[in-house]
């Protein structure tokens, strides 16, 4: 018998499971009756069930009817229907960039393909003559950070997140931007910051948006929330489209997880925007041909079936009004959620200022709650949260919100180191 040959990757260490999903895999397992995911950031209905969107169910219907339905590739730019609609989501109908040709836009695995096709083309081409980083908000979605530290572009990190306020630092976010190397990348959330739920505002974003010219910052946005955070699609693309009026060259990674209740099915597009210039067409045909080949050597086709149901709904009328009535319910009934909770903590007496609860937009809030106090949750109450105090909003309804109140009443008192 032969001897073993030697393994060339003994210095291959055991990686820790993703925190999140390890902590939904353990609500799972709990056996509690009253237990509270607040963990995964999944829409759930008032019974706490996952919700398929009525204009989703019907748009599936008609695709299951087509005749001409089939399982071939798409193209490796993706669905076209599907990268020109949600270009126009995003962008606006009428934007200056479409209509003079200076957006590329490829469908992507999600949101999460989007920010890593993005991370790789600026890692092969955007001139970093003096090592600049990518800068992410102080916190930020945990797996931006392994996004663009796996494709070698270095990291820091701006002010965002006022431990004092339970709002934005926007001075230190000022100051941070205006210190960073000249020509940083800059990521930034379109709307609903996850995991805060806090937003700048208009007067905040335009003011960024100057110092991001001055430094000759590139700013990529991600935007994972767009219409799910307000209800309203058109303001929820705001900060993007302020961006794109003021000649900005820039990315969007956009995702339809959320907004569409297509968590599983991965639809997303990457789209890269050039600034308004008599070349702007040809170099978008050349960066297009670059993102095509990196996205060739990956997945070399994006999946189907999501970018079919996503078109469907975006290119068709009476569909797309009863989606922004679907987006309206489910905002609406985040926001009723965030007033139930903070109205609750309130007549408890909660000591501390809660109104950050109901300021705060989107999916997730930043509570505030300590690492001690998210564990006394967690092993007293089987109430389940990220140990920095987010909470998933999505997890709550008119069920459980007063047992978490009460929960977070008694921890708040007795856990204050």
């Amino acid at each position: 018998m032969a001897p073993p040959i030697p393994t060339s990757f003994e210095a291959v260490k055991l990686a820790p499971a993703d925190p999140l999903f390890g902590l939904s895999a353990a609500c799972k397992a709990d056996t509690f009756d009253k237990k509270v995911n607040l963990v995964i950031g999944a829409y759930r209905d008032d019974n706490a069930k996952p919700w398929i969107l009525p204009a989703v169910k019907k748009a599936d219907a008609i695709i299951a009817n087509d005749p001409n339905f089939n399982h071939e590739y798409l193209p490796i730019a993706g669905l076209p229907a599907f990268t020109s609609a949600a270009a126009k989501l995003i962008l606006g109908e009428d934007s200056p960039a479409i209509q003079e040709s200076r957006v590329t836009s490829l469908q992507t695995i999600s949101g999460t393909g989007a920010v890593h096709l993005g991370a790789l083309f600026l890692a092969k081409f955007y001139p970093r003559l003096q090592n600049q980083e990518v800068h992410l908000s102080s916190p930020t979605w945990a797996n931006h950070h392994q996004i663009f530290s796996n494709v070698g572009l270095p990291l820091a990190s701006y002010p965002y997140f006022s431990a004092k306020t339970k709002g934005l630092d926007f001075e230190g976010l000022q100051a941070a931007l205006e210190s960073a190397t000249n020509g940083s990348i800059i990521l930034l959330h379109a709307c609903a910051h996850n995991p805060t739920g806090v937003d700048p505002t208009r007067d905040q974003w335009a003011k960024i948006a100057e110092i991001i010219r001055k430094k000759r910052h590139f700013p990529f946005f991600d935007c994972a929330y767009q219409g799910f955070a307000s209800g309203d699609l058109a303001n929820d693309a705001w900060a993007v489209r302020y961006f794109i009026e003021q000649g900005f060259e820039l990315c969007v990674a956009q995702s339809f997880a959320k907004n569409l209740g297509l968590y599983g099915e991965r639809a997303g597009c990457f789209h890269f925007i050039s600034p308004p210039a008599p070349s702007a067409t040809d170099n978008n045909k050349k960066i297009a041909s670059q993102l095509a080949i990196l996205q060739r050597s990956e997945i070399s086709n994006p999946p189907a079936y999501g970018a079919r149901i996503a078109s469907t709904v975006l290119n068709d009328e009476k569909l797309f009004a009863e989606w922004e009535d679907n987006l309206r319910e489910m905002s609406g009934r985040i926001k009723d959620t965030r007033k139930a909770l903070f109205d609750k903590l309130g007549e408890l007496g909660t000591p501390g200022d809660w109104s950050h609860i109901v300021k705060q937009i989107g999916m997730f809030s930043f509570t505030g709650l300590t690492e001690k106090q998210v564990l006394r949750l967690r092993e007293e109450s089987h109430i389940y949260l990220t140990k920095n105090g987010r909470i998933s909003m999505a997890g709550l309804n008119s069920r459980n919100v007063e047992y978490f109140a009460t929960a977070v009443d008694k921890v708040v008192r007795e856990v204050t180191e």
